[in-house]
């Protein structure tokens, strides 16, 4: 905070007058260094007195900072996990700034390139102006969100000002065009007399084309004489324009049940599997939020070996002889296979072990449905690996082996003559 204060002065002074670079190569610090710390100057109180009482650190005060003032303090309270304890009152946790970054990127970064409204529109929303001068946007700082840009790309940090423009631009685009269809991709009913179409009463069309020929038959791979542009006013995507069908009356998307069959037995056999199944559910959601809950903040070496062991067994015997072969397992499969000599390497392992284990795990199993070139990739970029380094040093020693290689060519054929 001092260093920040001392910053904001020389930013502030008249003669001479001090740029970011030029403070940056003052102190010998870097111009990111130095924006960073500026952004602690503009942290809102609440967040001032949890740094100078050590209940966050510097690492979640940086991120508070780079937030406008309106979300910060929402921000400082996900900086924290109530416990209970079985004191009267719950016990509070400083989470890890990870979780800080995650619940930021969840509830309050909004990725622009997204945005259904024109965001070189200056006047959709006057008092904001547009999106390309916003210096609430990502890209204008790019000192204090490079990294983020190269992964993300440029991102509202001011939700509130980005629902005014989708609110505007929904205004704007059924004042032009009245005849348009208003849906929801919300679940729920609608209010009475609300003018806005709720799931079940209309179907959505799909621009894509179907896949197979039993995707082709399905009735949102088709188009009818009634369909219509609609456009998206709750629930996800609000603001974006989609081609719909909302006849119900229509032979293609709202087909006449067949009377045929016994109604009762049928309505009663429904009705007896949707209570299943929504008893089912419910179980498993309970379950899901028990197991969450008896988490603790930092994983445990029993919680990583559970993890682990489940990554594990749905892996295929490729991958789990390529995460052996990783960590110097090469047992025979005679001996009892790779995966026992995996499991037993895994349950005398330590935690930092553990943690690389699943690390590598999770890239193997995602390879499975991905393009395992992109996840490295990924991978990489998240840890800050050198992929470039290290393809060099591979292609360095493969052109050493076969250097070696040709080499011994020549005297084995010579060795081959004398015999």
């Amino acid at each position: 905070m001092e260093e920040a204060q001392g910053f904001r002065a020389l930013l502030d002074l008249e003669d001479p007058k001090y740029s970011i670079e030029q403070i940056a190569a003052k102190v010998g610090k870097s111009p990111v260094f130095v924006a960073s710390r500026l952004r602690l100057s503009d942290l809102v109180p609440a967040a001032v007195d949890a740094f100078y009482a050590d209940e966050i650190g510097v690492g979640h005060a940086l991120l508070l900072a780079k937030l406008p003032a309106d979300q910060q303090e929402a921000a400082l309270q996900a900086c924290f996990k109530e416990v209970y304890n079985g004191g009267s009152k719950p016990a509070r946790i400083l989470l890890p700034v990870r979780n800080l970054q995650f619940w930021i990127d969840s509830n309050i970064l909004l990725v622009l390139k997204d945005a259904p409204f024109n965001k070189r529109d200056a006047q959709l929303v006057p008092t904001a102006g547009s999106c390309a001068d916003c210096p609430k946007r990502t890209g204008h700082n790019k000192l204090l969100f490079g990294d983020d840009l190269g992964r993300q790309g440029d991102r509202c940090t001011d939700p509130n000002c980005y629902a005014a423009k989708v609110s505007a631009h929904i205004a704007q685009t059924v004042a032009a065009k009245p005849e348009l269809v208003q849906i929801s991709a919300a679940y729920g009913a609608q209010k009475d007399g609300s003018p806005v179409l709720p799931r079940n009463r209309y179907t959505a069309i799909r621009d894509d084309k179907p896949k197979s020929k039993d995707d082709a038959k399905r009735p949102e791979f088709k188009v009818c004489k009634f369909t219509t542009e609609a456009i998206i006013t709750e629930g996800a995507d609000v603001g974006t324009i989609h081609k719909v069908c909302a006849n119900p009356s229509c032979p293609v998307h709202h087909p006449k049940q067949s009377t045929s069959r016994n109604d009762e037995k049928w309505k009663a056999e429904q009705e007896k599997q949707r209570k299943e199944q929504a008893v089912a559910n419910t179980t498993g959601l309970r379950v899901l939020a028990a197991v969450s809950a008896a988490v603790p903040v930092r994983l445990l070496k029993r919680d990583l070996l559970f993890i682990l062991e489940k990554l594990v067994s749905v892996m295929d015997e490729n991958r789990v002889e390529m995460l052996a072969r990783q960590h110097g397992i090469r047992q025979k499969r005679d001996d009892g296979g790779i995966g026992k000599a995996l499991t037993a390497f895994v349950r005398r392992a330590d935690e930092g072990t553990l943690s690389r284990l699943m690390v590598e795990a999770s890239i193997l199993l995602a390879s499975l449905r991905g393009n395992p070139a992109a996840i490295l990739k990924e991978a990489a970029t998240a840890y800050k690996v050198d992929t470039e380094a290290i393809a060099a040093k591979v292609k360095q020693e493969f052109a050493v082996k076969d250097k070696a290689k040709k080499a011994a060519q020549p005297a084995a054929k010579v060795a081959k003559k004398a015999a």
